[in-house]
């Protein structure tokens, strides 16, 4: 800490690891956080943040205690006085999800970001200035803030600097599954399958000119319509996971229940972008046979008059069956682009740079 102007300095260091996800939100948390600590904290200190990342592909085999100890070492390497590492692993303390961890004794506190939920970023905007307060030796021997009170954290486990803000058993495993869907990113695990829609829509522009399509959706049930839907949905999510090899195996630095959370957070992202994908596809399907289809044609094979429920009907066949060959048309994905979906992938972001190489 230096003085300056009759103020004391405290820098604050951000680390972000991996550098993608994390690295975002360090980002918009670095150019609000010294005001915040300003209000929050003490308005007396001159507040100055630095922002960094970590290693592309974090070290998963310490946990919590892990990532504090190479936190440590980063913060004394860079002369920081405090440090606070944002995190997309999902960490856990006494089998309950573990939102965060401060340690005073080293000066540093990591936030597991999935453990958030869904709106990580207004989360950490008020966890991470009670989180410094807690790491400066002179403002934690002042009467400090009561507690971030998010409704992520259930309560906070340990003594003096050594915290650990827990979630609940059950509440704080659903936020924490969403949190890691959140911050998986579904929207570029579906933007990553375009060509898979493409192809599906191709599919289903042959389909719609067969009458014996026609006649097996006005035969079938919506049971067995229902049925038909979720096994191509299901196809296809284990098509992707097998065909790019998504899934995450234990490993030496990647522990069993570590690659437990990973995969079902590649599994949920992956289902939501071919449920969005399927619902796009539906739409598409309908319109496309409403415009197409003459209703008096649909009548003469069906042999029946036709209501607006047959479109729909149509439509929903046809986007189950075209499903399963969109299917093979994401063979041919890029790499890159599909692999975005895997939880334990990450690769580097475009445009940010670490301040150790500025």
């Amino acid at each position: 800490m230096t003085a300056d102007r009759n103020r004391t300095e405290i820098v604050v260091g951000l680390v972000a690891t991996p550098p993608d996800h994390p690295a975002e939100v360090v980002g918009r948390l670095a150019r609000e956080l010294a005001d915040r600590l300003a209000e929050r904290v003490d308005a007396d200190v001159r507040w100055t943040t630095r922002g960094g990342w970590g290693e592309a592909a974090p070290r998963r085999d310490g946990g919590a205690e892990g990532l504090l100890d190479d936190l440590a070492r980063r913060r004394a390497d860079e002369g920081w006085d405090v440090a606070v590492c944002l995190t997309d692993l999902p960490l856990h303390s006494e089998r309950v999800p573990l939102v965060a961890q401060a340690s005073a004794r080293r000066r540093v506190a990591l936030v597991s970001l999935p453990a958030l939920g869904l709106r990580q970023l207004q989360a950490v905007r008020s966890v991470v200035p009670d989180l410094v307060s807690r790491l400066v030796p002179d403002l934690a021997a002042r009467q400090r803030p009561a507690g971030p009170g998010l409704p992520a954290i259930h309560r906070v486990l340990g003594t003096g600097g050594e915290l650990r803000y827990v979630a609940s058993r059950w509440n704080g495993r659903v936020r924490l599954l969403t949190g890691m869907v959140r911050a998986n990113r579904p929207g570029r695990a579906l933007g990553g399958l375009s060509k898979l829609l493409v192809g599906a829509f191709g599919t289903a522009a042959l389909a719609l000119t067969t009458q014996t399509i026609w006649q097996m959706g006005d035969a079938l049930g919506a049971l067995r319509l229902t049925a038909i839907m979720l096994i191509g949905l299901i196809a296809l999510v284990a098509w992707l996971i097998i065909a790019h090899d998504l899934w995450e195996r234990p490993g030496r630095g990647t522990p069993a229940e570590l690659a437990r959370l990973f995969n079902v957070g590649t599994v949920l992202t992956l289902t939501l972008a071919t449920a969005v994908s399927y619902v796009v596809l539906f739409a598409g399907t309908v319109l496309a046979a409403a415009l197409l289809i003459d209703t008096s044609v649909l009548e003469q094979t069906l042999q029946r008059p036709v209501r607006a429920t047959d479109y729909l009907t149509l439509g929903w066949i046809i986007s189950s069956m075209a499903t399963v060959g969109g299917a093979i048309g994401s063979g041919l994905e890029d790499e890159e682009t599909v692999r975005a979906a895997a939880y334990g992938y990450h690769p580097e972001p475009d445009g940010y740079r670490d301040d150790k190489e500025s």
